[in-house]
């Protein structure tokens, strides 16, 4: 067995300049970076990469270690957009399926760091619960680092790792880190509703993070034969599972398996994927690609955005310049579902947002349907990529028209109140 020893001994691995790779999310190896910033007195110019971080690390959070450790990131949690301001944070550019595989062209890790399950009796350990780039940069890294957890799920797939590959490993013995589910509200039941009359039975389902994924879940159990191929596996999905309107019987790629790259949900999601041959957590670099997502016929993915324009460009990243999340697998899943036979593609949003306005200091309604995205915004998913768009007030279908039929059918689920104002802007611009 590849050597056991401390967290205070893997510590001493690290070395100035040293590139260091986190798993993701719940994958993201949480006693070694919760002591990280123990050895700033020693080291000097660490980077740290990382995606969906769960927890608010002292390295990359606190101010006074800004010049010790730099923090590059596929995708922004709240607390990295907090950590922002001290001036080490920066993200990283990516579709999901190109995120470690681009990344690995770019820099040569030094260390891994990430959670696995104990050994088995083959000396196989499973990564439980990432994939999306996890053993690409095992494969890669000079040196891994792997935290065994007898509270990880055992998951199957292309997650196992024989611990020869491995060169120490931390003994650890606390929860798989959980994300809660959040309780849809009225907006997003009916934006669920509007999307579920859309779906029929024997359709594969991708769905993203939050409230409107789960209220599209919420409103699908009636469906017969409903199949799985997303890079999240949420609670959702297991619950569609036990109510028996997923059971995959009708994909025509990896029939009778739920695919993905990473789970991420509650305890009862984890004890779910916990030896189940019933799911396939497979390389985020296949499981993303849009061709791979388009042979799957009836591919039907949901995603949401923070801003639409007129034309039809999601800004789903960011608020202007403001990095808020990242691209994730937006582009990939949404191009794929439209690469395949029958396949759909969604992007969701509210039509207002409460913002804060900075000359009165108090809250106004906005409209998240725009003549123009803010200026600097990123732009998620390109106007051509765009098929359907769902808000509270309707369904607006984008595929193969033009400019002055968006406008007119974005306006059409934009809040009425803005619905003058944006007609009067599309005018001006010259879009009508």
């Amino acid at each position: 067995m590849a050597k056991i020893i401390t967290v205070q001994e893997a510590l001493s691995k690290i070395k100035n300049h040293d590139h260091i790779i986190q798993g993701m999310a719940a994958a993201e190896g949480r006693e070694f970076f919760t002591h990280l910033h123990e050895i700033a007195d020693r080291v000097q110019k660490v980077h740290i990469d990382n995606c969906l971080p769960l927890k608010a690390y002292s390295f990359m959070t606190e101010e006074k270690y800004k010049d010790t450790f730099s923090v590059n990131s596929w995708f922004f949690s709240g607390d990295l957009r907090k950590a922002f301001k001290n001036g080490n944070v920066s993200y990283i550019p990516n579709h999901l399926h190109f995120a470690g595989v681009k990344r690995a062209q770019h820099i040569t890790p030094e260390v891994y760091v990430g959670n696995a399950t104990l050994p088995d009796k083959h000396g196989f350990v499973s990564l439980s619960t990432s994939n999306v780039y996890e053993k690409l940069m095992i494969e890669r890294a000079k040196t891994v680092i792997l935290e065994i957890n007898p509270n990880f799920p055992r998951t199957h797939g292309d997650v196992e790792v024989h611990e020869s590959d491995v060169d120490y490993f931390i003994k650890v013995d606390y929860p798989t880190p959980e994300l809660p589910d959040v309780e849809p509200n009225e907006k997003d039941e009916a934006i669920g509703q509007a999307i579920a009359d859309m779906i029929h039975d024997g359709d594969t389902i991708q769905l993203g993070i939050g409230g409107i994924p789960n209220a599209v879940a919420n409103a699908l159990h009636d469906k017969k034969n409903l199949g799985v191929h997303t890079e999240m596996l949420t609670t959702g999905f297991m619950k569609l599972f036990k109510s028996g309107a997923v059971n995959n019987k009708k994909k025509t790629l990896h029939k009778g398996k739920m695919v993905c790259a990473f789970a991420l949900g509650t305890k009862e999601l984890y004890d779910f994927i916990d030896d189940n041959p019933a799911v396939m957590m497979l390389d985020g670099n296949y499981v993303n690609d849009p061709y791979v997502i388009g042979l799957n016929d009836n591919q039907v993915s949901i995603n949401t955005t923070i801003e639409i324009d007129l034309t039809g460009q999601c800004a789903s990243e960011s608020i202007g310049t403001k990095q808020f999340s990242g691209t994730g697998g937006q582009s990939d899943t949404a191009t794929g579902a439209q690469r395949a036979k029958n396949g759909r593609s969604f992007i969701t949003l509210y039509s207002t947002a409460n913002v804060k306005n900075h000359e009165t200091n108090e809250r106004e309604e906005i409209s998240k349907i725009v003549p123009t995205l803010r200026q600097g915004a990123g732009v998620t998913l390109s106007r051509n990529d765009v098929d359907y768009v769902v808000t509270e007030y309707g369904v607006a279908s984008l595929r193969g028209t033009t400019i002055k039929e968006r406008v007119e059918r974005l306006i059409g689920i934009a809040n009425p109140k803005f619905r003058d104002e944006l007609l009067k802007k599309a005018k001006e611009i010259g879009y009508i």
